[in-house]
């Protein structure tokens, strides 16, 4: 789950339930940005999710571009995206460029052929050749691009306390094996493992559900892993089976993580790495997306000196070599008014490895362009995350905002909840959130 997501009060499954209740006009927009009427207006309108930190990187990336070309952007942000844009597309009214924090709904709209294809705005060779592998996947439909990612977020990440975790000789897994017997190795010699909080409110277990996406992600590839997501394959299977075996492993075993099992599903995921940088450390490894590296999550003393506080490397592949997929997300952005010129020349220039450098400087923005000039990224730590990405196979979207809301932000929270704090069995966990599955 995105941490932007942990507010949307409309989840995906409504959301899509809305576009296929038929009501969807199949004409154009009512608005200026209408496609068909060779728009030459010099103002586009920009919908986003994105607010705060994510959403000043961007405008201070892209309004000097707009400036130089005698563009006016007009920003709708919303942190209720969602169920704005399917109102607004219901009701004719459309912007010219909306920045999807999922690719669920931008499908949907592309298949009502609301969406403009950018396979004719964009130069599609060069973006294949630089885009994060998966990235361009993610926003495609029926073998036609409709939404470019223009943001990146990476969760595939275990955060240690680097100083101390180099000082004990420890070193960067290649492998779910290495990794599990570096968590042997520390616990063996009386420390604790890892850190581990899955408490986020109503939201509470999210988390949890990242760790298993994590797992069949790299169990399974992202073929499976897909097929996982859409049902194709059931949470009581062996691939997934397998996935909760190794986090069982990691998360019950006592001693292995810093206040016992039981404390999991008490312990707030902000906050729940912090031990990491007590003296000694309270923890040594700490799984958690790139936001985290951030105010209001580690410690302000931490972040200020963070490339020689916060050590970190990618979750490890099934087997050392082997596949590496990543998992993750990011904003799509997606063309309504495809006659719009300046709408157009907008996209163009977030398609290019020179958009986002004055972002990127601000520590709240990553590109998905393997050729981005890492350098512009604020700190050593921020670089290797996005490192971590562009050397992957495959970038992977957050599995669970993907699926239907009843089960994503529903019963599979509820499930690893109860399963981890001991109120159901895994075997009770995995059925309900089969049980839980919508019909159609």
């Amino acid at each position: 789950m995105r941490r932007s997501n942990l507010f949307t009060k409309l989840t995906p499954l409504t959301a899509v339930a809305l576009l296929a209740t038929g009501c969807l006009n199949d004409g154009g927009s009512t608005t200026t940005g209408e496609a068909g009427t060779g728009n030459t207006s010099k103002t586009v309108e920009i919908m986003t999710g994105m607010t705060g930190d994510g959403l000043n990187a961007v405008k201070a990336s892209l309004e000097p571009y707009a400036k130089e070309q005698g563009i006016t952007i007009k920003w709708s942000p919303s942190d209720n995206f969602n169920q704005l844009i399917v109102t607004r597309v219901q009701g004719g009214n459309l912007p010219d460029i909306a920045l999807f924090p999922q690719p669920g709904i931008m499908r949907d709209l592309a298949a009502k052929n609301r969406l403009a294809p950018l396979d004719d705005v964009l130069d599609m060779p060069a973006l294949k050749s630089s885009m994060t592998p998966g990235t361009l996947e993610a926003g495609s439909k029926d073998g036609k691009l409709y939404g470019l990612m223009m943001s990146m977020n990476v969760k595939s990440l275990v955060f240690y306390p680097k100083q101390a975790f180099e000082s004990a000789g420890y070193t960067a897994p290649k492998s779910i094996p290495e990794l599990l017997a570096l968590t042997d190795k520390i616990r063996a010699e009386g420390k604790t493992p890892w850190c581990l909080g899955i408490e986020s409110g109503p939201a509470t277990g999210w988390p949890a559900t990242d760790w298993m996406e994590e797992l069949v992600l790299k169990y399974g590839g992202p073929a499976k892993y897909d097929d996982w997501v859409n049902r194709k394959i059931k949470f009581d299977s062996p691939l997934v089976r397998q996935a909760a075996g190794t986090f069982e492993k990691i998360a019950f075993t006592e001693g292995n993580v810093l206040g016992g099992r039981k404390s999991i599903s008490s312990n707030n995921f902000g906050t729940a790495g912090n031990p990491m940088f007590r003296n000694p450390p309270g923890c040594f490894m700490y799984k958690m997306g790139n936001f985290v590296a951030a105010k209001g999550f580690f410690p302000d003393d931490v972040l200020a000196d963070i490339d020689n506080r916060v050590g970190i490397f990618g979750f490890p592949p099934a087997t050392a070599g082997g596949e590496n997929p990543v998992e993750g997300g990011g904003d799509l952005a997606g063309l309504f008014s495809k006659d719009n010129e300046s709408a157009k020349k907008i996209l163009q220039y977030m398609s290019s490895k020179d958009f986002g450098a004055a972002g990127a400087k601000t520590g709240a923005w990553l590109s998905p362009r393997k050729d981005f000039d890492v350098a512009n990224y604020p700190s050593k730590t921020i670089q290797d995350i996005a490192k971590i990405a562009y050397g992957s196979t495959s970038l992977a979207f957050d599995g669970s905002d993907a699926m239907p809301g009843a089960v994503g932000s529903g019963t599979f929270w509820k499930g690893m909840t109860g399963w981890i704090s001991g109120q159901q069995s895994l075997d009770q966990a995995l059925k309900g959130i089969d049980d839980s599955w919508p019909a159609s």
